[in-house]
């Protein structure tokens, strides 16, 4: 993990409190000097980092950008050791076509199981039956890759109403929020919809084993619905209004993969 990968988990866990550059650099091993560059290299790449005479720096408020930190700080347990010890397992995009066809790119180039990755756009967001599926900013979009020597099942609509069961608990417990199921992929909360779930799996011709499954989630978290377009703008919703969220969408993917492995899907 470079320094300033080190310096933001180490803000993301001390979010409260301001922190000395002389004792950040105690806890961390580095140098005055790396903590200094660490933060200058986070507030040119977005970060807002509050600074205070005799006091230190603290995350500022406002920061929602997904990061592999930001993810990290959040986990639990054994999942925080794996990802800890495989930071490569999370790939984050800007924007990109859609998390699941690149989730498939890596899948077929034969990455690891529970890889995961996230963007805050997609441009080609499918939903089933290549249905198209609506993903500006704003939302979360997350796909993760699963490999079957892992899973205690190969039911795609198994897999896909555990996922979505996933998703609702980790709402709730950050938010209070409470989402239902509409069967299977759908998540609702007061009647419109919050997320939708893709599952997919890539088989070898010959046997027709299944090779990997990716499960995709898009959420709309902080998103503009007045800017959807007209077709489904009357039957969507969000968590937050923009800018308006309590929570982060690191908190959010963080979550939902402790309820993933809280539920054995992994």
């Amino acid at each position: 993990m470079s320094s300033k990968d080190k310096v933001l988990e180490f803000l993301e866990n001390n979010k409260d409190t301001y922190i000395s550059g002389e004792a950040m650099a105690s806890a961390l091993g580095l140098s005055r000097n790396a903590i200094w560059k660490a933060i200058n290299e986070l507030r040119k790449t977005g970060y807002e980092i509050d600074a205070v005479s005799n006091r230190g720096y603290r995350l500022g408020t406002s920061n929602d950008i997904i990061s592999t930190a930001g993810i990290l700080s959040h986990l639990d347990g054994s999942i925080k050791n794996l990802y800890e010890s495989q930071p490569d397992l999370i790939r984050i995009y800007d924007s990109t076509t859609s998390t699941n066809r690149i989730a498939k790119e890596f899948a077929i180039a034969g990455a690891s199981h529970a890889t995961i990755v996230l963007a805050k756009e997609q441009t080609e967001g499918r939903g089933r039956r290549e249905h198209s599926f609506y993903s500006p900013e704003g939302g979360l979009y997350m796909s993760i890759l699963l490999k079957p020597s892992h899973l205690k099942t190969l039911v795609p609509d198994e897999i896909t109403t555990a996922t979505g069961s996933a998703v609702c608990t980790a709402i709730e417990k950050l938010t209070g929020q409470k989402p239902r199921i509409k069967p299977i992929n759908d998540l609702f909360i007061d009647d419109k919809k919050i997320c939708g779930i893709l599952t997919e799996a890539g088989t070898e011709f010959e046997t027709g084993d299944v090779q990997w499954i990716v499960v995709g989630i898009g959420i709309n978290f902080d998103s503009d619905i007045k800017a959807f377009p007209s077709d489904i703008r009357n039957s969507a919703t969000s968590l937050f209004s923009p800018g308006q969220s309590s929570i982060t969408k690191n908190q959010l993917a963080a979550e939902i993969l402790n309820q993933l492995f809280s539920q054995k899907i992994f």
